[in-house]
């Protein structure tokens, strides 16, 4: 099973970076509260999942390679730092959507693994974590939806 692992180490990193720029989102907009508490609340999510994630670690490790690295990469290139404004919010919200989409589709490949190999632990979590990852999307794209027109037209 040496892929589960390379997916099994892009889950656990993918939710470490979505956490992450779901703080620095919140502080760097800290100004929107609404912002500040739910991405703090988000990230908390996040580190949950890394939490229940975390003996299924343990268990099946975390194959180093370019996949597992891509949630950083991502980070560092894409994601080094908030924008300002609400043109600045509504490209950080879009970043964070696509972060959290690849974390989604993680946790969607590892359900079907898990499926695959009988791991009823591995399955639970998976299932949880896409269930809130769906919570963090549906967010992101209310909040995109409430700042485009302020973004998009107050500017011109």
């Amino acid at each position: 099973m040496p892929h589960l692992s390379t997916y099994v180490g892009l889950a656990d990193h993918s939710e470490k970076t979505l956490a992450e720029f779901f703080r620095a989102v919140a502080e760097g907009h800290a100004r929107a509260v609404d912002i500040f508490h739910m991405c703090h609340t988000l990230a908390t999510m996040s580190d949950s999942h890394r939490d229940r994630l975390a003996p299924l670690v343990n268990r099946y490790g975390e194959q180093q390679s370019s996949e597992v690295r891509e949630p950083e990469r991502l980070h560092a290139e894409g994601l080094a730092g908030v924008r300002q404004g609400d043109i600045g919010l509504l490209r950080d919200l879009q970043d964070l959507h696509v972060l959290a989409s690849l974390v989604q589709t993680t946790w969607i490949v590892l359900a079907q693994g898990a499926q695959g190999i009988r791991d009823r632990e591995l399955l639970s979590v998976a299932t949880d974590a896409n269930t809130d990852t769906s919570r963090q999307l549906t967010w992101l794209n209310t909040r995109m939806k409430a700042v485009a027109p302020q973004a998009l037209i107050v500017g011109l």
